[in-house]
């Protein structure tokens, strides 16, 4: 077992350098109707079903270090040739360099882009001023939640069971900062627990605010290298969907 906030301290110190974070790809992707994508390298989870596996554990050939602006520059290109209205950074952890993360945000609400989140949100729920920086901010933020409870969070993810409280935590840090409720949201992944243990996630999500109850399911898709993987370590979803061709 590890512990995720150690781990991204670790993980950070290979793929942060001052301002600038370490990336592998940047593209325009169908999701949220349209979206500019960054890519980034590095994550403190280690989530068995993992889609980008190799670059949270190691560094693609076609990675590289990049500014702020020049990660903004190229999400507002890509935007602008598809008509995009939102940009992200993907592919692993966003907040491991959130003086990065912040800059990236504010120079691509210049631009009038909406700026989305993507974060297992392990770093928001330990360090609170990361909630506080987001207020004032023009970002939809998105937590993943990867189990309904502790001890199958520990199984798929193979972090200690204590860091689940800290993605819940999360979210209640922000709301508690003042993020506007109808800008977050949990996506929480199915196939890992019973009905009833999702169905008390969510009453812990609407205790935090009701909004929060509006989670978004999030239903794997498993590449075959993906599901061999699951297969082999008994942790195979009870649901999941197949890549379509």
């Amino acid at each position: 077992m590890y512990d995720p906030v150690e781990l991204g301290k670790k993980v950070a110190s290979s793929v942060c350098r001052g301002e600038e974070r370490l990336y592998y790809r940047f593209r325009g992707t169908r999701f949220y109707g349209g979206i500019s994508t960054a890519d980034v390298v590095g994550c403190n989870l280690r989530c068995a079903f993992c889609w980008s596996w190799k670059a949270t554990r190691g560094i693609p050939r076609t990675a590289k270090f990049y500014s702020p602006s020049e990660v903004a520059e190229k999400l507002i290109r890509i935007a602008r040739e598809r008509g995009f209205e939102l940009a992200r950074v993907s592919g692993g952890e966003p907040t491991l360099c959130p003086t990065h993360l912040l800059k990236v945000i504010d120079l691509v609400n210049e631009a009038g882009l909406t700026f989305v989140l993507e974060t297992n949100g392990i770093l928001i729920g330990y360090d609170k001023s990361l909630a506080k920086d987001l207020v004032k901010r023009k970002v939809f933020v998105r937590v993943s939640i990867k189990a309904p409870t502790p001890e199958a969070f520990s199984r798929v993810t193979g972090a200690k069971k204590e860091a689940f409280e800290l993605q819940i935590r999360a979210l209640k840090n922000l709301i508690e900062e003042g993020v506007d409720p109808k800008m977050v949201r949990a996506a929480v992944v199915l196939g890992y627990g019973t009905p009833q243990e999702y169905a008390d996630l969510i009453k812990r999500l609407e205790e935090i605010h009701p909004l929060l109850g509006d989670v978004e399911f999030e239903v794997l898709t498993l590449y075959p290298p993906i599901m061999e993987r699951l297969k082999r370590l008994g942790l195979l979803p009870s649901v999941y969907r197949a890549p379509s061709r």
